[in-house]
């Protein structure tokens, strides 16, 4: 039996539709309603309460990292204590690109939780899933509109890849053989500055897209007087800073080859949301 966690979000949704009638597939879901159309037998799975944390009878458990920011950790810990009770044989975690060195703002949650699965005696698969094309569809809107693309990621690249590529990756690591105690660094086929991105939409939407870089501070000051609350822009500053220290830029192929075919490109994705 294969259980993915967090069923309800994008991630679990296209790994169920991808493993489902490969094994008796169990989304487990904060909102079971929210999944009832998976066509798979459905549990209630909220991290934070643990009473709902049933792994009973899994052999293979997809933890999908949690959303809430400041909180995984504790969410996480809680599965895993889950898992160890059930006697789970493989553990597979969605986590960060390099969790236990980067400097990567969103990284140190991923790495604490990485050390409470290795400290757990778990059989593990540590999926480090890079950068999202669907990170950026309101970047590619936006910059349809108004011609311009704001940031603080300088000439930094970024190694992005479609959310269903990764899904792909995880699928196959559920149904397949020989993954445990595996760390998998994951992302696209082709590391992409902000200036080729904003060629790429420019030439898609037929009009002039330009990509204005501006200091980590600016930036961050552009985005508090735009609206965007304190904590948020500092979050969001910083992520654009380590992009250009290349933190995002990696392209080891390693997602190709668990997939077997080439990453999509961005160009799709752009091409998805201008509908062209």
């Amino acid at each position: 039996m294969i259980v993915v966690t967090g069923a309800s979000g994008h991630f679990g949704r296209l790994v169920i539709e991808r493993i489902k009638g490969t094994d008796h597939v169990v989304a487990a879901a904060r909102s079971p309603e929210k999944v009832q159309d998976l066509g798979v037998e459905v549990r209630e799975f909220d991290y934070d309460r643990p009473e709902t944390l049933d792994l009973d009878g899994a052999d293979k458990v997809l933890l999908v990292s949690g959303t809430d920011v400041g909180e995984r950790v504790r969410q996480h810990a809680a599965v895993v204590d889950a898992a160890k009770r059930a006697g789970v044989g493989l553990l597979v975690y969605t986590s960060a690109p390099h969790a236990d060195t980067t400097e990567l703002v969103l990284a140190p949650e991923h790495k604490a939780t990485e050390q409470v699965i290795l400290d757990s005696g778990l059989p593990y698969t540590f999926l480090r899933n890079g950068w999202y094309h669907e990170n950026y569809l309101d970047t590619i809107a936006t910059a349809a509109r108004t011609g311009e693309i704001v940031g603080s990621a300088a000439g930094g690249r970024v190694a992005s890849a479609a959310r269903a590529d990764y899904a792909a990756a995880a699928a196959a690591v559920l149904t397949g053989e020989g993954h445990e105690n595996r760390i998998y660094e994951l992302g696209g086929d082709i590391a992409w500055t902000f200036p080729e991105f904003a060629e790429q939409i420019a030439k898609i939407a037929g009009r002039s897209v330009e990509y204005r870089a501006l200091s980590q501070d600016d930036y961050q000051a552009l985005l508090v007087e735009s609206g965007m609350p304190a904590p948020a822009a500092e979050f969001v500053a910083l992520l654009d800073t380590n992009i250009a220290a290349g933190a995002l830029a990696e392209t080891s192929g390693t997602l190709r080859a668990l997939i077997g075919r080439a990453t999509t490109p961005v160009e799709n994705t752009i091409r998805e949301v201008l509908g062209k």
